[in-house]
């Protein structure tokens, strides 16, 4: 790439720390909006002022970052969000932000020429871009989503010479192609043709949207020395304090080990800055120590660490493929071990949860992200009460198929709101809302849950019709009377006597199961929407609005509604609730996303 000065970016940068990005998305009404994240006005640079010269190699970062021992930092408090938090979830959201990835990864030249992707821990990213932010204006920190918009730039940045021969110009595309599979994009880049860009595509929503995203994501790099509010208050209503200031007891010993701090890590003495580092984790809980947060802030660390939801939907996937073997073979030591395999996936499911909500100190349900954790912890959790009643194990299989399906999702599509935050006002009006929210997720976990059991169905069905289902083995007049679920008595036979069941009564059972689900969530649901018409006349002083939330969850019961007046006289009733239960599955989907993503209304916070 092209060099670009230093000075350049460094007074480009602060000029982005006023700027105004371009917003999109919906407008939400008074009381909707989340606290803004905390920073300080004039606080300066607690490290002292950057310099121009960046610190040395990405060689010598790399070995300077492997000495470092940043732990005494990680559980330290700091107010961010509207929320006391700590360092280390604060460093880990700053680089997702950044880079739309969960570290930092760069590319260093090996001995034989090679690229080789090296990573650098979140929050050593985080304090090297306050302390050290020159080094960053060449190397690709900033994530770009859409696609047009990044491959620009990179032209812009990669221009092909007007009189370039056939070789000249394909190392250029390969070095652009290298480029563009980053998805990143250095500061310099970026800032050099924002104005350009802007200028060249005024009428194109999604580049304004996309250039919008880089200025937000430039203003956060910008401020990150002035994010830095790590001095408890001397009151619970009052306010916590920048590092740099001076307003609060031991600021001078703080300013002074901050300030070699920098220094230290500047000159990349990796000796030096571990023992300021220690020193600073030291002092920052004895200043008004009667305030700072205590054993929160180490769960907090952990619940960052042990990622309970990323292992619980691979818990989830392989109880999904252990029960259906175990409907399959009725093999009972394969049924134990994947109840057990699904209770394990439950277990890490509900820990992190609860986890996340003592962090919150709020029930954790109030954003897309959380709603679906939410969404499949409930959904799991009544299966499997239904599974054990009915000894359905096709049923289990669904709730871990269920689980796993939903969790994925939310924790790597990047669904809005992964981060933990403060509540929206209008969230905290009254204790309907938990009973309202709850409920309605629940019947959408249930809903999810029908629309796992209508495919398995759905397969099941046209497998047979195509003759797949041939090798079943029907129970003869001996065999031992089958459980509901399709599985024999626990204390009957051994596992190679067990009798496979047929594909009709494996028909039979997932349709009752579904019948049951969908059920379930007709009346759920039901009893959502009147909670939800009960708490908005509470919030708002009116029952019903028209809001395109309240309309489209109408909608969706209502299709339950004619699952259960249509399943008595349909000619196929087990096809035909199998076929409206993935219909109603998707009006589901679009109420539950598309309405909160593409449609203003009340309910934007969600």
């Amino acid at each position: 790439m092209k060099c670009h000065s230093i000075q350049s970016v460094f007074v480009a940068l602060a000029c982005l720390a006023a700027a105004v990005g371009i917003a999109r998305g919906q407008v939400a009404p008074a009381g909707n909006a989340h606290p803004e994240a905390s920073v300080a006005e004039n606080s300066g640079h607690p490290f002292g002022e950057p310099v121009r010269q960046p610190a040395g190699t990405l060689a010598q970062k790399l070995e300077f970052a492997k000495q470092l021992d940043l732990t005494p930092l990680r559980d330290l408090g700091v107010l961010h969000g509207g929320r006391v938090k700590i360092v280390d979830t604060l460093a880990r959201e700053t680089v997702a932000a950044l880079t739309g990835k969960d570290r930092f990864i760069t590319h260093l030249k090996g001995e034989d020429g090679k690229l080789e992707a090296r990573s650098f821990d979140p929050l050593f990213t985080t304090l090297d871009a306050a302390i050290d932010p020159a080094w960053y204006a060449h190397e690709p920190l900033l994530h770009i989503e859409y696609l047009p918009l990044r491959r620009k730039i990179i032209e812009l940045e990669m221009p092909k010479p007007p009189n370039a021969t056939k070789a000249e110009s394909d190392e250029i595309d390969a070095l652009r192609e290298r480029e563009l599979k980053l998805t990143r994009v250095s500061l310099g880049a970026a800032l050099s043709n924002l104005a350009r860009l802007e200028r060249d595509y005024v009428d194109s929503g999604p580049f304004l949207a996309g250039i919008g995203d880089i200025r937000r994501a430039l203003s956060r790099f910008d401020m990150l020395g002035d994010a830095m509010l790590l001095v408890a208050p001397e009151g619970a209503d009052d306010s916590w304090h920048h590092i740099a200031a001076s307003d609060y007891p031991k600021s001078d010993e703080v300013h002074s080990i901050t300030l070699a701090l920098g220094e230290s890590w500047r000159a990349l003495d990796a000796q030096a800055t571990n023992r300021h580092i220690a020193e600073l984790a030291a002092i920052l809980p004895t200043i008004n120590a009667e305030t700072y947060p205590g054993s929160r802030r180490g769960l907090e660390l952990k619940y960052n660490r042990a990622n309970m939801f990323t292992w619980g939907y691979w818990v989830y996937l392989l109880a999904t493929v252990v029960l259906l073997l175990a409907v399959t073979t009725q093999r009972r030591n394969m049924r134990i071990a994947g109840i057990s395999l699904l209770m394990i996936a439950i277990g890490l499911h509900s820990i992190g949860f609860l986890a996340r909500c003592f962090i919150a100190e709020r029930w954790a349900i109030q954003n897309q992200f959380e709603s679906m954790i939410g969404v499949s912890l409930f959904g799991a959790l009544l299966a499997s009460g239904i599974m054990f009643a009915r000894k359905s194990w096709l049923l289990g299989a669904a709730a871990a198929a269920m689980g796993f399906l939903v969790l994925v999702t939310a924790t790597e599509a990047q669904i809005p709101g992964k981060s933990i935050g403060r509540e929206a006002a209008i969230l905290n009006t009254s204790v309907l809302l938990k009973y309202h929210v709850t409920t309605v997720l629940t019947s959408y976990g249930l809903i999810t849950l029908g629309f796992v059991l209508s495919l398995f169905y759905l397969v099941t069905n046209y497998a047979k019709r195509l003759g797949r289902g041939a090798a079943a083995v029907e129970p003869t007049p001996a065999s031992p009377k089958r459980e509901r679920g399709g599985s024999t008595p626990d204390a009957d036979t051994s596992d190679s006597n067990e009798t496979k069941p047929t594909i009709s009564a494996t028909l039979r059972d997932l349709d009752r199961a579904t019948l049951t689900v969908l059920q379930l969530a007709f009346w759920t649901l039901g009893v959502g929407l009147l909670l939800g018409a009960w708490w908005a006349d509470h919030s708002w002083g009116r029952w019903w609005a028209f809001d395109p939330k309240e309309t489209w969850a109408l909608a969706t019961w209502i299709i339950y509604l004619i699952v259960i007046h249509v399943r008595p006289v349909a000619k196929n009733r087990e096809l035909a609730t199998a076929w409206l239960s993935v219909l109603g599955f998707i009006v589901m989907l679009w109420t539950y996303f598309g309405v909160n993503l593409l449609l203003p209304g009340l309910h934007s916070y969600a």
